[in-house]
């Protein structure tokens, strides 16, 4: 790199042609195919690697104190070392304004993760300083608004205005705010004859449908007057929609009447779904209403009362003209919930050779076999299903009292299979960033070097992972390949010694708790949730801090539940807790972990209820396959450390009605927006 070592290199001398040791080193492209000429990448001993990463990191220190003159005379040491395209990224960002150089890192380094991160801030930058030619020639479409309004504003102002309008009405329809930067977008197409009233009633409906009523009152400012007045009502039956349905009915003949009755009986449904379903019945004929819309809206009063299990609701999903899997499948619930199982056998057969296929319905079918006498017939169904690896194929085991089945077949790859992926440059990346114990940044970079990969070589990859002890990262990989027999691989014994000590602490069989974490977190103890849980048992700070309180700890911070060993002192505790709330019963313990245990009070039946029944027809989707898989993943576990204690059947017992007549299932309080399929 250096051309003189005994002169610091200035940054209008660092070039591409001084900065990289050429295309020929380096690996895969998009489509995961070697690039021409490339090698499987350089090996080091670990006394030169070693070297390599303490000039890594002194490097490093010299960039974060804008040292340029060290910096390059470190980097130019290290053009051999994984991480070299990250340093040059790392100063490149901070140097957005060589634009030379920054073109060539995105060519030489093209498959790179940093290729993609460095043009999207280059983008900004040209886009800040109006550099239009330059970010037109080196934009791609992606999904990033930021992105797509600096790219139609650099339409317009390089003459395509015509475009750049039509791309700022798709822009601004969103039903929720969008962007500074498409700001000034906004401002040209106000000032266009594309800013009409259709613009206007398409953003306001997309508002009222993401419950943005700011955004939809905002919207209604630039209507006529009369549009205004018909917005006002519109807003106003999204807030009280049996208030103001009167008001709406003698304008039933208005063009967007038809809209604002359908948005006003699915509002009324979420409340009250009995008043809603009375007026929509007296009144649909009324409207206009369109084929399509009214399927779409009886779909919905019809699953409404199936997540309150009313007695009409069979009937009513039964007529439904366009009925789909997710309402068949609620008609099933419903006879099942009801334990009418006449009605269960016809709701089953109403699927379709398709849906009848699938485990869960065929074990349905058998139970309904069992209840009206036709033994025969379910013991064959139950015969096949007890040879499956899952919930129902374990609860048909139960039944018919024989082993379950691990079916476990590991995935068949060698040693130099492995080797060759360890070797490919991007997985050099990973290791290396792991080694310096950047978790998060390996992660991420071994992700990308996935994407990079044929098929055929992921399995490879998995076993790499699980070699580097990334139980996790080997799960989730092993998956992206659909094998799913590799048992060793899928169901790892990591943190035995803490899940053993909190297991006997609580009086817990250890086989509940691994289950929990492999559903939870598949072992990742970094592992956070978009709802904020955090850690191997993903643990919600709040109830975190509740459980220190018990424990008469304490409270360290959310950060603290990175921590394995707080993590599973508080999850085991935290179940164990819930456990004794529920009576022992291993399935509303696990369904109150994961959807909390008010609901699952309200989610009692009246009378006393077999488990199995009780689950699949649980309304959150989520929590139902929650309970399933874990209670699986125990007896799976069970198998892994070679115990028979428990049986699918003592995980199922009979769920016992509410206390309290009070928390009898509401469901149509919860909204339908969390109730589906």
């Amino acid at each position: 790199m250096l051309k003189d070592a005994r002169q610091p290199l200035r940054a209008d001398t660092f070039t591409p042609a001084d900065q990289t040791g050429g295309a020929a080193d380096r690996h895969g492209n998009d489509d995961g195919q070697p690039v021409a000429g490339a090698d499987a990448g350089r090996t080091f001993d670990d006394a030169k690697l070693a070297g390599l990463r303490e000039l890594f990191l002194q490097a490093e220190d010299a960039l974060d104190t804008g040292d340029d003159a060290s910096y390059f005379l470190l980097a130019g040491r290290l053009e051999e070392y994984p991480l070299y395209p990250y340093l040059q990224y790392q100063w490149l960002k901070r140097n957005l304004d060589h634009e030379r150089q920054v073109k060539y890192f995105l060519q030489q380094y093209a498959s790179s993760l940093y290729a993609g991160l460095l043009k999207r801030k280059w983008l900004i930058d040209l886009a800040k300083k109006q550099q239009w030619r330059t970010f037109l020639q080196f934009y791609d479409k992606a999904d990033d608004t930021r992105l797509s309004c600096y790219y139609h504003v650099a339409q317009f102002n390089t003459g395509d205005q015509q475009a750049a309008l039509i791309g700022a009405k798709e822009l601004w329809v969103a039903g929720h705010s969008q962007p500074d930067a498409c700001d000034p977008l906004f401002e040209q197409l106000q000032t266009s004859s594309l800013f009409n009233a259709d613009l206007f009633w398409r953003r306001f409906e997309a508002a009222l449908r993401n419950n943005n009523t700011r955004l939809a009152h905002y919207v209604s400012t630039f209507m006529s007057a009369e549009d205004r007045d018909t917005a006002g009502l519109w807003l106003n039956l999204h807030r009280d929609p049996e208030r103001y349905l009167p008001e709406l009915f003698a304008r039933a003949d208005t063009a967007h009447a038809p809209s604002m009755f359908i948005h006003a009986i699915g509002r009324l449904a979420v409340s009250d779904v009995d008043r809603a379903i009375d007026l929509w019945d007296d009144n649909k004929h009324r409207f206009a209403v369109s084929n399509e819309r009214s399927g779409r809206l009886e779909k919905r009063l019809a699953m409404e009362l199936a997540f309150n299990y009313d007695p009409d609701a069979y009937d009513r999903l039964g007529r439904l003209a366009d009925a789909d899997y997710s309402s068949k499948s609620w008609r099933i619930r419903v006879a099942l919930y009801e334990q009418n199982w006449p009605r269960v056998i016809d709701a089953i057969e109403d699927l379709g050779d398709d849906g009848r296929r699938q485990e869960k319905w065929r074990y349905w079918l058998a139970r309904a076999f069992q209840e009206t006498g036709k033994p025969l017939q379910a013991d064959e169904l139950l015969s096949e299903l007890a040879d499956e690896r899952d919930f129902y194929g374990y609860l048909a085991a139960d039944s018919l009292n024989r082993q379950y089945q691990l079916s476990d077949n590991p995935v068949k790859v060698t040693a130099e299979d492995i080797s060759n992926i360890e070797n490919r440059e991007e997985f050099r990346v990973a290791h290396e960033f792991m080694v310096l114990d950047r978790d998060t940044a390996a992660k991420l970079q071994w992700w990308h070097a996935l994407r990079q990969l044929n098929k055929a070589d992921i399995p490879a990859a998995a076993k790499l992972a699980q070699q580097w002890q990334w139980d996790g990262i080997a799960i989730l990989t092993i998956a992206r390949a659909k094998r799913w027999d590799d048992i060793d691989l899928r169901f790892p014994l990591s943190y035995a010694d803490q899940i053993q000590r909190n297991a006997k602490q609580q009086n817990l069989n250890p086989v509940i708790l691994y289950g929990m974490i492999r559903r939870e977190s598949a072992f990742n103890k970094d592992a956070h949730s978009p709802a904020g849980a955090l850690g191997l048992m993903q643990i919600m700070p709040r109830t975190a801090r509740r459980i220190a309180g018990d424990l008469s700890e304490g409270w360290s911070g959310k950060n603290s539940l990175y921590d394995p060993d707080k993590n599973l002192l508080y999850g085991a505790y935290y179940y164990q807790k819930l456990l004794n709330q529920f009576d022992g019963q291993y399935a509303l313990a696990l369904a109150a972990y994961n959807a909390g245990p008010e609901r699952v009070r309200q989610w009692l039946p009246a009378e006393s209820m077999p488990a199995d029944i009780w689950i699949e027809t649980i309304p959150f989707r989520e929590t139902r396959d929650y309970v399933t898989s874990v209670l699986v993943y125990a007896m799976i576990y069970q198998q892994r450390l070679q115990s028979s204690e428990l049986t699918m059947n003592d995980l199922t017992g009979k769920v016992q009605p509410s206390r309290d007549s009070e928390l009898t299932m509401n469901r149509a309080e919860m909204g339908l927006a969390s109730l589906v399929n």
